[in-house]
């Protein structure tokens, strides 16, 4: 699904389905997304006869790292009904989040992000202030077992 070309896409084109069912279309556009990503780590080991003095590189555990999700508050509470099952200890609460960057003029998707077995680990509103003309943002961070590209 991903596309080549010359000029890198604009950012500012996300739509994100938090695994909810609902297939109607995403659940939320996000302003920001940040920290996708994963890692694969390795563990160094030598055999004790080996005649090279150098160790073997063998992979180890796959690690992805948490995302932060942030947007103006809408007033969804589908988040905030995910959240509530994870704290009241749901078996069933994790899920496979989709988040997909659109082309500029929103008519394609050009690349997708797949969350999978993702959960809710931190929600922080504001900061809120009556003063001030700023948008109410919020921001979800999801700790996730893998990450898929398409």
């Amino acid at each position: 699904m991903a596309v080549l070309r010359e000029r890198p896409y604009v950012q500012f084109n996300f739509l994100v389905d938090l695994g909810t069912g609902n297939t109607d279309g995403p659940d939320a556009g996000f302003q920001e997304i940040s920290g996708i990503g994963m890692e694969v780590t390795v563990a160094e080991y030598r055999n004790g006869n080996e005649k090279e003095n150098s160790v073997r590189k063998i992979t180890g555990l796959n690690k992805s790292t948490d995302v932060t999700l942030k947007r103006g508050v809408i007033g969804s509470l589908s988040p905030h009904k995910w959240l509530d099952q994870i704290r009241n200890g749901d078996q069933n609460a994790l899920r496979n989040v989709v988040i997909q960057l659109q082309s500029e003029d929103h008519t394609a998707v050009v690349m997708t992000w797949k969350l999978i077995r993702a959960r809710i680990i931190k929600h922080t509103s504001g900061p809120l202030n009556a003063k001030g003309t700023d948008v109410a943002m919020e921001e979800l961070t999801l700790a996730y077992e893998r990450l898929e590209m398409e």
